[in-house]
């Protein structure tokens, strides 16, 4: 068989390979998120024109495209070998156009490179299943997804799993669980059922392979608002994650407050302001003035600290050692003093 046939046809091989595990991880994460198999639904492939498909709304999962070096890139390959994974696709009711459940790239790359239609594959999906789609094949296939990307795609997953209602067999809680909840954690929960939570939370991990303990910080993150998400994605220097972490526990309102604290070049904001800021104006909700007032005095704080003289004075003993041998550390120092004392006495 000549090279190019047989390329063409190992490029088949690999695409069918792919998109089989595309759809084999989603049915995977459905089933152990929801503890059942998908419903069965017709599927069918086609070429859907680029203008009949839209982002996926369904929910917020926050994963940000390519940039636009990378869908150049994407394209030109586009152009050389053709699409090797089918996008995923579900029909919007009551119109002929698509919700795109995993392949935003693939359809931006397209259209970039002037294709007019894309292979696409058609399911029949409830939000459910659209979500775990659409979150599933993005956390497992990119590794580089910021923590609030992340935290969006756990999210969504969660509320999800958490619309299903009350079920028998959830687990009990840990007594890790039992601990105090705040006001705006209790008003943010998507079921009055904490049970529920903690079963979903724990079944994305086990799945995703993470820890309880990172899902809840992730999604604790995508409370922050825009502005401080994007200083953490951009600019870890000037806000760092245990911070970030602090300020998500505000209100929206309130947190506008810190986006000038982060912004102050040379003087980051650090954990102990936090924690000071936190002690003087506690959340969830807190008067801007006050806040920026005990932001002050922690960076009163740190100067006066910087500026005192140190409790205690170091020497290199090695470059005093062949007049020191011998001597106790409180003869060095009496030895020192009465030297002090005559020259500068």
């Amino acid at each position: 068989m000549a090279k190019k046939p047989m390329d063409d046809l190992l490029k088949r091989r690999m695409s069918a390979t792919q998109q089989a595990s595309e759809l084999q991880a989603t049915d995977e994460a459905y089933a152990k998120l929801f503890r059942e198999a998908p419903p069965a639904a017709n599927v069918s492939i086609c070429d859907l024109p680029l203008d009949k498909l839209s982002s996926f709304f369904t929910a917020d999962i926050g994963f940000k495209p390519y940039t636009p070096s990378q869908l150049r890139a994407f394209a030109d390959q586009l152009q050389e070998e053709g699409l090797m994974v089918r996008i995923i696709v579900r029909p919007i009711p009551g119109t002929d156009c698509y919700e795109i459940l995993a392949g935003h790239n693939r359809t931006a790359a397209a259209r970039l490179a002037e294709w007019a239609t894309i292979p696409a594959e058609i399911v029949e999906a409830d939000d459910a299943r659209a979500i775990v789609i659409a979150t599933s094949t993005n956390l497992i296939q990119r590794q580089n997804l910021s923590i609030i990307e992340r935290g969006k795609a756990y999210k969504a997953l969660l509320d999800a799993k958490n619309r299903q209602g009350h079920r028998s067999d959830i687990e009990p809680l840990t007594s890790g669980e039992n601990r105090r909840k705040s006001d705006r954690e209790s008003a943010q929960d998507t079921s009055g059922d904490s049970h529920q939570k903690y079963s979903a939370r724990a079944l994305v991990a086990e799945f995703f392979g993470v820890t309880e303990y990172e899902i809840r910080k992730a999604v604790k993150l995508t409370y922050l608002i825009s502005e401080l998400a994007g200083i953490l994605e951009t600019a870890p220097k000037q806000l760092n994650l245990a911070c970030a972490d602090l300020m998500a526990d505000y209100d929206p309102e309130s947190q506008k407050a810190f986006i000038e604290m982060c912004s102050i070049e040379g003087c980051p904001i650090n954990k102990a302001a936090m924690k000071h800021i936190v002690s003087k104006c506690p959340p969830p909700t807190a008067n801007r003035q006050d806040m920026y007032a005990a932001w002050r005095e922690a960076q009163d704080r740190v100067d006066q600290r910087l500026a005192a003289p140190p409790k205690k004075i170091s020497f290199n003993r090695k470059q005093f050692a062949p007049y020191l041998e011998g001597r106790s550390d409180k003869e060095i120092e009496a030895l020192f003093l009465e030297f002090l004392r005559e020259r500068v006495g």
